[in-house]
């Protein structure tokens, strides 16, 4: 039967763990970070490679060869970007780990910022998470009186700066370069691409935008962990564990901490405790509102990138939806494409005019009205 492998979870899953400053240093905390400023920047950015880590924020791009494309060599600062603005549907990962570990990300972060030149950080958070985002004011206020944040952390001579930037609810501004514009002051709308953020982001600089979770990843991969260990967690190319907002019609919702290898029908009975009411499993949604339905018969399959992938599905945010047989299906896809249409920043005309149609068609089948 499945089981959760904590990682990231370690911390939070320990009742007597304090998650001030304090806490997260009995816990062995920043003392990564102490090792990777003895680390030349290419050699961190090296080992995030060699790792095999992919963005836990939907898109699994690789993390290492992400920062690789940060030139260091253009006379304009760099900046790393935590994309907090955690809005997809049935994903509350990051929260989690803002909320009850911050420490954890804010020493991943650090680290990412050193890898990729980055001396003024930002995260970017969803407005709407108000104790998370109490919760990572006090612990950056924590760093910056520890004097693991300002002109010289641990005695690198690293300067280092962190700003939090509430969003003001966008939905779009999860993408990376809306949330760019957003942050800019701007209203927050995708970017056509190229130029990519790593050449021209934040304020037209070298930017890396990544996710929490990924970032969170790094003290450990970094650390007493390592490369191997965090490897060995999934199969060739899905390397590590994720954390997984189950949600739904399951005895057992929340969020759980999962190696890559796992079934998800070991999810869904094991993890989950089943489909309650002894109801059967109708569908499930694997990785958020924007992934595509998998059938009751499609469950028998390895969460992860390439395997959803192979069925025309996608891991996401690994935030997984579970339906039972009672479940209206095109009331389901109404919700859906009635958040999307409403979500839409306006920009593109298949998204602008498609959502609303997509809205429209299912109202109609709602109401008795589909036609041939």
């Amino acid at each position: 039967m499945a089981e959760e492998t904590l990682v990231l979870f370690k911390n939070i899953r320990n009742p007597k763990y304090s998650k001030s400053l304090g806490g997260y240093k009995k816990a062995g905390g920043y003392q990564t970070l102490k090792k990777v400023f003895g680390m030349k920047p290419e050699e961190v950015v090296q080992t995030v490679k060699d790792s095999g880590v992919r963005g836990r924020g939907g898109a699994g791009f690789p993390t290492g060869l992400k920062w690789s494309f940060m030139p260091n060599d253009t006379g304009k600062p760099s900046y790393l970007i935590a994309n907090a603005d955690e809005s997809e549907p049935g994903t509350c990962k990051d929260r989690e780990l803002m909320l009850k570990d911050p420490h954890l990300f804010l020493e991943g972060m650090l680290i990412g910022c050193y890898a990729v030149g980055c001396h003024h950080g930002y995260i970017y958070i969803r407005g709407e998470f108000f104790p998370a985002i109490k919760s990572l004011n006090s612990a950056v206020e924590e760093l910056y009186a520890d004097g693991l944040l300002g002109p010289d952390p641990l005695g690198s001579g690293f300067h280092l700066d962190l700003t939090i930037h509430s969003g003001a609810g966008a939905y779009i501004c999860g993408e990376e370069s809306a949330l760019l514009d957003s942050l800019e002051g701007k209203r927050g709308q995708p970017r056509v691409k190229p130029p990519f953020p790593a050449v021209s982001g934040f304020n037209g600089c070298p930017t890396s935008v990544n996710n929490v979770e990924t970032l969170a990843c790094m003290p450990f991969i970094l650390g007493d962990g390592g490369v191997d260990a965090f490897k060995s967690f999934g199969p060739q190319n899905n390397s590590g564990t994720h954390l997984v907002s189950l949600s739904g019609h399951v005895k057992k919702p929340g969020v759980y901490e999962l190696r890559m290898d796992v079934n998800m029908k070991d999810i869904i009975y094991g993890i989950g405790g089943g489909i309650r009411n002894g109801k059967k499993l109708k569908g499930v949604i694997p990785g958020g509102s924007s992934s595509s339905v998998m059938t009751a018969d499609e469950v028998d399959v390895l969460y992860n990138f390439d395997e959803l992938a192979k069925i025309d599905t996608m891991l996401g945010s690994s935030a997984m939806m579970v339906f039972d047989e009672d479940t209206d299906v095109v009331q389901l896809l109404h919700r859906i494409t009635r958040f999307y249409a409403h979500e839409s920043c306006g920009q593109c005309t298949p998204c602008r005019e498609g959502t609303h149609w997509s809205r429209n068609i299912i109202r109609d089948f709602l109401n008795g009205n589909g036609s041939d």
